[in-house]
């Protein structure tokens, strides 16, 4: 039998490394210790491998996650064997933390080490505007994989004001403290708004990761 689909590109990367990407798109995790994943995010896995629901881990993050919209169910992986993740064709990358925080958008979640301690943030700013705003605190010692809906962008921070659409963020640095800003004005709302209202303001030293993309459009309803 022939096909391109034999050439090396399209076959399992050999390594001894737990965290590798299999392509840009898909993420291979070695277990070993387990791996805490955004649910359905597995797309394939070899050996003897478990799923169960991760619960919220204490009384104070579950208020919080049952009182936010951001809501990233996630799935405890254990076992031993190999364990494939994606989602929706994204690109896929990797940042591993060494004691230190990134805060993310739940949306980019796909995985990461167990052991990293984790919890939900609720962004400051015109909360009703936009009905809340919310990130997932992941820190501590070990990898984090997330997901950008096309090839990321890293900003810096620390030399101008950095406004990025809430929908297009994917991480930032954990020290930064994000408001919520609008410029939709009375005149503004008369005349239809611009579709740029909202925006996540940056200032200080650090980062944040930009997608070109404000997430999947919807089609229009047909009933």
């Amino acid at each position: 039998m022939r096909s391109d689909l034999f050439a090396q590109d399209h076959q399992e990367q050999q390594t001894t490394e737990r965290w590798v990407l299999q392509s840009k798109r898909m993420l291979r995790v070695s277990l070993g210790d387990d791996v805490l994943s955004a649910k359905g995010a597995m797309v394939a896995y070899q050996g003897s491998v478990t799923f169960n629901h991760e619960s919220s881990g204490g009384l104070g993050k579950l208020m919080r996650r049952a009182l936010t919209s951001e809501d990233t169910p996630l799935m405890r992986v254990a076992g031993r064997g190999e364990v494939f993740f994606a989602r929706e064709s994204a690109s896929v990358f990797l940042v591993a933390l060494e004691g230190d925080g990134i805060s993310i958008n739940g949306r980019s979640l796909l995985a990461f080490d167990a052991t990293l301690e984790w919890d939900v943030h609720r962004t400051k700013g015109v909360g009703v505007m936009t009905g809340g705003l919310f990130n997932t605190l992941v820190q501590g010692q070990g990898t984090v994989a997330l997901t950008s809906d096309g090839e990321p962008m890293l900003l810096d921070c620390s030399q101008q004001p950095t406004f990025v659409d809430p929908q297009a963020a994917v991480c930032w640095s954990a020290n930064l403290t994000p408001d919520v800003v609008s410029s939709m004005n009375v005149g503004s709302m008369l005349r239809g708004g611009s579709g740029e209202a909202i925006q996540y303001s940056f200032s200080g030293p650090g980062f944040v990761v930009v997608q070109p993309s404000e997430g999947p459009i919807l089609p229009p309803h047909t009933h």
